[in-house]
C-alpha cells in the first residue's frame, strides 16, 4: 500500500467524516486524525495500514454516553455501521472483516482481546488518547457533558468510599485511565503509555497538594 493510496482513502474518510460530523466533542475528527497518526507510528512493517486507517477513522461512528445502558455495544455496532459506509465507498472487501474486528476491539468497556496485529495497533492507539494532557481535557470535558462532579468535596480521593467515575471525574484516573498502560499491546504502545500516564499522575499530584490532603 503506497502513501498515495493511504492519502487517498485518508481524504476520503476525512470528507465523510465533515459532512457527517459526530455530536462529541471528545470523538470528532481531531480525535480520529490523532488515534491514525498514533497507529501510524506503532505499526510494523507486516500490518496492513490501509485497515489500521480505516478502523481509525470509523471506530467511533457509533458512540453511546457513558451513562448509556447500551455502552458496552457501541464498538459491536460501530463495526457493523462502518463495514455499511465503507461498502458504499468501494472499499476493498477483503479487509472489511479485519476493519470490523479492529473497531470491535479497541473498546475498553467490550471486553474483547484483540486477535490481529491491526487491531492491537488501533487498541493501543486509541487508548492512548485516554492519558496524557489528551486524556486529562477529554476525561472533564467528558464528565462535563454528563454533569458529573470534580470531585467528592468530602472524600476526594475514595479513601472510605467506593470509586464511582459516573459522579466524579477524578473516580475515573484510578477506575481506568491508570490501569491502561498495563494492557498496551505493542511495545511503542507500552512505552508511550507509562509515559502519558505520568502526566495523569502530576496532576493528581498537584491536585492533592492544592486541597491540601
Amino acid at each position: 500500500m503506497t502513501n498515495t493510496e493511504i492519502n487517498f482513502w485518508k481524504n476520503k474518510f476525512e470528507d465523510y467524516l465533515k459532512v457527517n460530523p459526530l455530536d462529541d466533542g471528545s470523538h470528532d475528527l481531531s480525535h480520529f486524525q490523532r488515534v491514525w497518526s498514533l497507529a501510524n507510528r506503532f505499526a510494523t512493517s507486516s500490518a496492513d495500514k490501509l485497515t489500521i486507517l480505516a478502523s481509525c477513522y470509523f471506530h467511533d461512528i457509533v458512540n453511546y454516553p457513558k451513562n448509556d445502558l447500551r455502552r458496552s455495544q457501541s464498538s459491536k455496532d460501530a463495526a457493523v455501521k462502518a463495514k455499511e459506509i465503507l461498502k458504499d465507498m468501494d472499499f476493498p472487501l477483503e479487509k472489511l472483516e479485519n476493519v470490523a474486528h479492529c473497531i470491535e476491539a479497541h473498546s475498553f468497556s467490550a471486553g474483547i482481546e484483540p486477535e490481529t496485529i491491526e487491531a492491537m495497533i488501533v487498541q493501543d492507539a486509541d487508548r492512548m488518547e485516554s492519558l496524557g494532557a489528551i486524556g486529562l481535557a477529554r476525561t472533564f470535558y467528558t464528565a462535563g457533558r454528563l454533569n458529573s462532579q470534580l470531585f467528592d468535596e468530602n472524600d476526594p480521593f475514595a479513601k472510605s468510599r467506593e470509586l464511582d467515575d459516573r459522579k466524579f471525574a477524578v473516580d475515573h484516573f484510578e477506575l481506568k485511565l491508570l490501569k491502561l498502560p498495563a494492557t498496551m499491546k505493542t511495545q511503542a504502545g507500552k512505552i508511550e503509555a507509562i509515559k502519558r500516564a505520568g502526566v495523569l499522575e502530576a496532576f493528581l499530584s498537584d491536585l492533592k497538594n492544592e486541597l491540601k490532603l
